[in-house]
């Protein structure tokens, strides 16, 4: 294959499989896809810090009309920034004999090959956003051991910890479940039965979210079992690339012959404001 072949399938994958792999990246991701969020500057490059910004609510007043209702006084908009480096890059990658196997592979409508590469990525990413699970042990302890049963019970008093916790609602509140956590639910009438209130609701990364005591509870199987993860979004904060990088090369100059396909995407992540009081862990020993 000429030099000429190589450089036109490379330019093919960029600008036709990278901005498709990106959006199926976004959106099949579970945890990442609820922390994602837009920022200030670019990711060019692995290092590169950019700006997340809050908003902060105004502190507000309280009149009495016929005293003081005649005049306001209001606050000046203030933004709460959050600087987050980009300093991990999620890699996969596959080496071909011959870049005639690597084009059959691209030919495809829907190539296996690309979705075995974002499945991979999807758990790089993952398991690093789990790593900055760190919730406050202070009083009350957002760190919960001992759980066996995700029941009706336990979830009533996981919503009563967000709420004296002051977990605000202009988003939803989430939990993610290990497999185990989120057949108790199922098995538990009061929170699987439609008579009982059980309704399903949005789709995230490609799942039914089930509301349930103020949660919309969603299954994940990354996690080990007994393991359970509720969370207000802006806990955490992820960036990403606009487009992740998918580059193909030869082999040659390591004295080898064959192929090489890479696809990669700079991110980073870390807490939000009071980031450690907004998620609550639970898991049984």
């Amino acid at each position: 294959m000429s030099q000429t072949e190589l450089a036109n399938v490379t330019n093919q994958i960029q600008k036709y499989w990278a901005p498709l792999f990106t959006e199926e990246l976004r959106s099949s991701l579970l945890l990442g896809s609820l922390v994602n969020r837009d920022y200030q500057g670019q990711i060019k490059k692995g290092g590169d810090t950019v700006r997340v910004s809050q908003v902060n609510a105004p502190t507000g007043q309280l009149l009495t009309v016929g005293t003081d209702a005649d005049a306001f006084s209001p606050s000046a908009m203030s933004t709460s920034y959050i600087d987050i480096v980009a300093d991990r890059r999620a890699v996969a990658s596959y080496e071909f004999e011959d870049l005639v196997d690597l084009q059959s592979q691209l030919s495809n409508e829907n190539p296996a090959i690309i979705s075995s590469l974002k499945y991979a990525m999807e758990k790089q990413i993952n398991d690093y956003l789990y790593t900055l699970v760190n919730p406050s042990t202070s009083s009350p302890d957002h760190l919960i051991n001992g759980i066996t049963d995700m029941s009706a019970s336990q979830l009533s008093a996981l919503r009563v910890l967000a709420g004296q916790a002051k977990w605000p609602h202009d988003k939803p509140w989430y939990g993610l479940l290990d497999p185990q956590y989120y057949a108790d639910v199922m098995d538990d009438t009061t929170l699987a039965s439609t008579e009982y209130g059980g309704s399903d609701a949005p789709m995230v990364g490609g799942q039914l979210a089930k509301p349930r005591f103020g949660f919309m509870l969603l299954e994940d199987n990354s996690r080990s079992a007994d393991y359970g993860l509720f969370f207000y979004p802006d806990w955490l904060h992820m960036v990403m690339q606009k487009e992740v990088t998918i580059k193909v090369s030869d082999l040659h100059s390591n004295k080898q012959f064959g192929y090489v396909l890479s696809v990669d995407v700079v991110f980073g992540a870390d807490l939000g404001i009071s980031g450690d009081e907004k998620h609550i862990k639970v898991y049984n020993t």
